[in-house]
C-alpha cells in the first residue's frame, strides 16, 4: 500500500497541505510509514487541471490513498474514477501516516 500526502514541503514532519491539486509536496510513504519518495508537484503552479493532473500523477505512482487538507470536487472525481481512496486531515504529514497505519489494522 502506497500513501500520499499533500505536505507544504519535503520533510516527514512536514504540515499536511491545505490544497490537495496545488501542494507544493507530495511525500508518499509505504504501509510501514516508510517515506519513499518526495515529489515537488509540478503542478502547483499553473492552469486549471491541477486536481485531475494530480490523480493521474498518483495512479501512475501505484498510490492506494491520497490525504490533503482540502480535496476540491473534480479532483475527488477523479481520484475515485481512479480506484484511489482519499482523506482530508489536518496535522504533520508522519502522524498521520501513523493514523492510517493504526486503523488499517
Amino acid at each position: 500500500m502506497k500513501i500520499a500526502i499533500a505536505a507544504t514541503n519535503k520533510e516527514k514532519s512536514a504540515q499536511i497541505s491545505d490544497q490537495g491539486g496545488r501542494a507544493p509536496y507530495y511525500l508518499i510513504f509505504d504501509e510501514k510509514g516508510i517515506l519513499l519518495e518526495k515529489i515537488k508537484n509540478p503542478f502547483a503552479v499553473g492552469g486549471g487541471g491541477a486536481g485531475f493532473a494530480v490523480a493521474k500523477m498518483m495512479q501512475n505512482k501505484n498510490v492506494d490513498i491520497v490525504v490533503a487538507g482540502t480535496i476540491g470536487e473534480k479532483m475527488a472525481k477523479a481520484l475515485e474514477e481512479r480506484k484511489i481512496k482519499w482523506y482530508v486531515k489536518k496535522g504533520i504529514a508522519s502522524q498521520i501516516i501513523q493514523e492510517i497505519k493504526s486503523n488499517a489494522k
